[in-house]
């Protein structure tokens, strides 16, 4: 969320060190002030998860309306609604948490919280088709941030009932929960072609990471390894969707990899704005095009880092100390770890993450903890402590 916000790697924007309560930095300009500038309505409905006191809020932040969860989660559905189907996660400390602790509630501009009208999901988007509505005479910016599929799993009964094929009870729920998700979606495309905005607006469709362990699905992230807080193709292969037709053929893929940094620079270049020489992102329509300079990508996570560069894939943990590489044009689901037999380009992507964190600074707070992630194995009933992990800050 930082680095859409921002444009700007975590670290360059010296954030906390996987601090749940992120900052956005004095000086920082975000997307919404931006296009604030340039006359746009910028509009916020959904997840924020970017702070919670007065100066940390969307209407702090360039927004001039948010319809906010604040947090990190929210129920989707008192859980003891009729029309809703839920699935508890026992064996996850933090879903036995979330059940008797989150809030069924939203915030209107810094507002106290107040109840939602019915499905969360269902609810942000039509929210989302007012405030379509409602700005059709006028440039705006929509940030709408579903917070389904994640936990607490809960879905409406009758998206329930569609997937009745799905024999196991989370799985169902957590589908249920993505059809719900495609619905709204599609609500949103139905009102722009309804207004007339289709053929001038862009529409960006992403993820934040990749299916996460403690869900306890084994196969979510097939044919990937990893989960959500790990840099394994499983948490960081996301999918990443833009429409904006006469300048986006249907169809057309990406010659390069797109990250989340470059929705920034995407949209201040479609609006005219002026995009500082300290953002990271490029504009995604150089990607499209083919036209953009090659460019190595970055992650880190504590004393977890990563690196992407042409068709390799280093990472590197210090606690546990493991070094992993990968060629993903020929090994797209990281199996074949290639650190021992290609010294050359061990070195050469270690030395472009030395360089990395040198440019990058070190954070303004350390990560309160540290958590064992297991790459393989989701965390269930079954899980066993062995096998290869890593350690994720937060």
């Amino acid at each position: 969320r930082l680095i859409v916000l921002a444009g700007r790697l975590q670290r360059r924007v010296r954030r906390v060190e996987g601090q749940i309560e992120e900052e956005r930095p004095a000086g920082e300009t975000t997307i919404a002030e931006a296009l604030k500038a340039q006359g746009y309505r910028t509009l916020h409905i959904g997840k924020w998860h970017l702070g919670e006191t007065p100066d940390r809020q969307p209407n702090a932040q360039g927004f001039d309306d948010s319809l906010a969860i604040l947090a990190g989660a929210g129920m989707f559905l008192k859980p003891n609604d009729p029309d809703v189907v839920n699935s508890k996660q026992d064996f996850d400390p933090i879903d036995k948490y979330l059940w008797p602790n989150l809030p069924y509630s939203v915030r209107w501009n810094g507002s106290k919280p107040f109840e939602p009208r019915g499905y969360v999901t269902d609810y942000f988007g039509d929210e989302a088709v007012k405030a379509i509505d409602a700005n059709a005479g006028r440039p705006f910016f929509l940030y709408l941030a579903f917070n389904a599929p994640h936990t607490p799993l809960q879905a409406t009964r009758e998206d329930y009932e569609a997937l009745s094929d799905i024999p196991d009870h989370t799985t169902r729920v957590y589908g249920a929960m993505i059809r719900a998700l495609d619905r709204n979606v599609g609500k949103v495309l139905a009102e722009l072609e309804r207004q007339g905005l289709s053929d001038n607006t862009i529409v960006i469709f992403t993820s934040d990471n990749g299916g996460a362990n403690y869900i306890g699905l084994r196969d979510i992230n097939k044919p990937f390894r990893g989960w959500k807080a790990t840099f394994f193709e499983g948490g960081v292969n996301v999918p990443f969707f833009l429409k904006w037709p006469g300048h986006v053929e249907p169809g057309q893929v990406a010659p390069a990899r797109a990250m989340h940094i470059d929705i920034f620079a995407t949209a201040a270049h479609a609006a005219g704005a002026q995009v500082a020489p300290n953002v990271d992102g490029v504009d995604l329509l150089t990607l499209a095009s083919g036209k953009a300079a090659p460019r190595p990508l970055f992650f880190r996570s504590g004393h977890y880092r990563s690196v992407i560069d042409a068709d390799w894939k280093l990472q590197l943990s210090e606690r546990p100390k493991k070094t992993w590489l990968f060629n993903l044009a020929t090994d797209r689901t990281e199996q074949r770890n290639l650190a021992a037999s290609e010294p050359a380009q061990l070195a050469r992507l270690t030395a472009l993450l030395a360089e990395q964190d040198r440019r990058a600074g070190k954070p303004l707070w350390p990560a309160l903890v540290e958590a064992p992630f297991f790459i393989d194995q989701p965390l269930n009933k079954e899980r066993n402590l062995k096998g290869e992990y890593v350690m994720w800050a937060n």
